[in-house]
Parts: structure tokens; C-alpha cells; sequence
């Protein structure tokens, strides 16, 4: 066995008889009822929350080593989407290789350059994956987490299955931009500001927290006009009373080619959920709060550009969107 990793990234970890451990990005010891009372109902949001949850985006370790080689036992189940993604290995912050996952139970060996090397490995950011162990054939010292610690939350947007690798979602490419400590929240699908995801945040030291809120209201006709600014409000007074001086951004939805002025079943446009969840984030009054206005984050031209569908970025979109928001999202001097 190698040394114990310093996993990061997660909020609960779970370890069964035979040694798998899963990675919780949120504690499902927290609201018992949520992996029991929906179980086989797939359409009820509830129980998609806590797949994702299950999914362990943004969820790295980090090594000084000398070893020649490394290897990661790993087990993968296909999501609802039926993906899994790849293992990124980073050697001194730059990526060394990445390895396909595939479904059921493998060992994945990676060869390293002379050392010693930091090395991190990044678990995959879709698919349901359990890991066992990570062995080194030579000296490996496990190394803390470093950097300001940044929670991320949102939709399949800040999850980003489609990115190239974990280590290439938006989220990572601005926290390794910045050598922050990243906590993903991206929930795909499941972005509807569920009172445990605001507990969370609340619950977890961070130097910034960002917000991208929208787009899974809109789709998933979760509030309407006269509800969702109220539950924009009642979010984030939980993530405050635990964070009474963090900077907070809030971004509302990214431009949406062939979504952009259809109403929804409950009649809002894109637009008009951008409007409510401004004017609940104004109604704080917070003067730690920033909003950042999605559509300025990509051009409607990009957006149809690097599409994938009429709402997810493919590989290059995700790259673009961390580019354009990583000189946004700064800590205060």
C-alpha cells in the first residue's frame, strides 16, 4: 500500500467492506431521507441530487515523489448519462497524462519523470467511481491541499462532464490558474438551490464563493417569478451566516442560443430568470456580493460555436469560459 492520500475536494467520504471509498461532495448523513424514500424513482430531483453528489468532480490529491510509476485503483459505474470520465495526472502542476476510465473494477499505472515531482491526480468529474488505493513504487509523501480554498457551486456547467478531463473543467483551469483550493458544487441537472447545498457552503471555510444560479430553474421549471427571487434571498442569507465577510459572486445563466425567449411552463424567459435571480441577490444589500451578468461571458456567436447542445459547452467552451472568468473572480488584497 501507498501512503495515505490527502483526498481533498469532498464533504463526506464513505468506505465499504472491501476498501472502496466514495467521495461525497455533499453528507448524505445530513437528510437521511435522500438515498431511501426515492430510490427507483429516477425522475424525482432528489434522488438525481444525490448521484451527482456521489460524483467526485474536483476531487484530487497531491504527492512530492521520486517513484517511477503510480498506480490508482479505481472502480466506475456509468451515470444517468451514461459517462465516465477520465483520470487526470498532473506532474509539477502540468498535465503528465490522462487515462480513460472504464466500467467495473482496474488498476490505471502511470509512468513518472525523474523525480521527485508533485504529482496530484484528479478523479473523474462524471460517472459514479469508487477508489481504493494509490500505490507508488518508490518514496511518496502526501501533500495538503494549498491556496485560498474557492467553493464553485451550480449546474452541469460548473460540473462540466464534457470537459476535456477533470483537471480541465472551467473550475479547476481557474483554480489552478490562481493555486486555489477548489471545492466543486457543480450538481448537473441539479442546481435548484436545495436547502443542504446552501448548509453546506455555510458549513465550509472559504476565502470565495461563487454561485452560478439559473439555468436549472429555468429548465427544470423549479420556481416561478414570484417565487424564485425569494429563494435566490433565502440562499444566500444561509451561505452569509456562515461566511459574514466572503466574497460572493453570482452569475446568472450563460447565453443559451436556441433557449433564449422561450418561456418556460411557468411562463419565464432565460432572461427573466436572470432578472430574478438579480433581484435576489440585490435584496441583501450585501456590499460583498457581486453579480456577474452571464451573457457577457460568452457571446451568443461563441455560444453556437462551442455548443455541444442548446445549453452545454463542449471541451473548448469550458476552456473559454474559465479564461474569461478567471481574471472576475479574485480574492480582496
Amino acid at each position: 500500500m501507498g501512503p495515505e492520500p490527502l483526498w481533498t475536494g469532498y464533504r463526506h467520504r464513505e468506505i465499504d467492506a472491501a476498501g472502496w471509498m466514495t467521495f461525497w461532495r455533499l453528507d448524505p448523513r445530513e437528510q437521511s431521507f435522500a438515498l431511501t424514500d426515492w430510490v427507483g424513482v429516477p425522475d424525482r430531483p432528489g434522488h438525481r441530487l444525490w448521484s451527482r453528489a456521489a460524483t467526485p468532480a474536483g476531487v484530487r490529491a497531491a504527492w512530492q515523489t521520486s517513484a517511477a510509476t503510480v498506480s490508482l485503483e479505481i472502480r466506475a459505474e456509468l451515470d444517468i448519462y451514461s459517462l465516465i470520465a477520465p483520470v487526470d495526472f498532473l506532474v509539477d502542476g502540468v498535465l503528465h497524462a490522462r487515462r480513460p476510465v472504464e466500467a467495473g473494477e482496474q488498476r490505471i499505472t502511470v509512468e513518472l519523470p525523474p523525480g521527485p515531482v508533485r504529482l496530484e491526480i484528479w478523479l473523474p468529474q462524471a460517472g459514479a467511481i469508487g477508489v481504493r488505493a494509490v500505490l507508488f513504487d518508490g518514496e511518496a509523501e502526501p501533500q495538503p491541499p494549498v491556496g485560498p480554498r474557492w467553493i464553485a457551486y451550480g449546474s452541469s456547467i460548473t460540473q462540466c462532464t464534457g470537459a476535456f478531463g477533470p483537471s480541465e473543467t472551467w473550475p479547476a483551469l481557474v483554480a489552478r490558474e490562481h493555486g486555489w483550493d477548489l471545492i466543486a458544487l457543480g450538481f448537473a441537472g441539479e442546481c435548484h438551490l436545495d436547502p443542504i447545498a446552501a448548509r453546506t457552503i455555510r458549513d465550509t471555510p472559504a476565502r470565495l464563493i461563487s454561485l452560478c444560479l439559473g439555468i436549472n430553474i429555468y429548465g427544470g421549471e423549479t420556481f416561478s417569478g414570484r417565487t424564485l427571487p425569494g429563494q435566490v434571498e433565502s440562499f444566500l442569507a444561509t451561505v452569509r451566516d456562515g461566511h459574514p465577510h466572503t466574497p460572493i459572486v453570482v452569475i446568472t445563466p450563460l447565453q443559451a442560443p436556441n433557449v433564449e425567449g422561450k418561456p418556460n411552463a411557468l411562463g419565464l424567459t432565460l432572461d427573466d430568470v436572470r432578472a430574478c435571480v438579480e433581484l435576489g441577490a440585490r435584496a441583501l444589500g450585501d456590499p460583498e456580493l457581486q453579480l456577474i451578468d452571464g451573457r457577457t461571458v460568452l457571446s451568443i456567436e461563441e455560444a453556437q460555436a462551442l455548443y455541444v447542445d442548446d445549453l452545454h459547452p463542449g471541451p473548448e467552451g469550458y476552456r473559454l469560459i474559465g479564461e474569461r472568468l478567471a481574471p472576475l473572480l479574485t480574492l480582496p488584497l
